[in-house]
């Protein structure tokens, strides 16, 4: 599947989600999507469409923007 796939066809169902659900359903769309062979590199070429879907996407791929703040502290 490609990243204008994945986007096209989350745009297509978010519309019908409850919006207290929306991020439920966008981790467990993105699990599947994993689950289907969908490759990280795919993943990050899809982020930037949809905030809840970048969050799930973000979940996924583990990142955190805390990382980063981590990394420059001196112990």
């Amino acid at each position: 599947m490609t990243e204008e796939q994945i986007i096209d066809t989350w745009g297509l169902f978010k519309e019908y989600v409850d919006k207290k659900q929306i991020e439920i359903v966008a981790e467990k769309f993105v699990d599947m999507l994993a689950d289907y062979g969908v490759n990280d590199e795919t993943f990050v070429s899809s982020l930037g469409s949809s905030n809840s879907l970048d969050q799930a996407i973000n979940y996924y791929l583990d990142v955190d923007d805390d990382d980063d703040d981590e990394e420059e502290e001196d112990y």
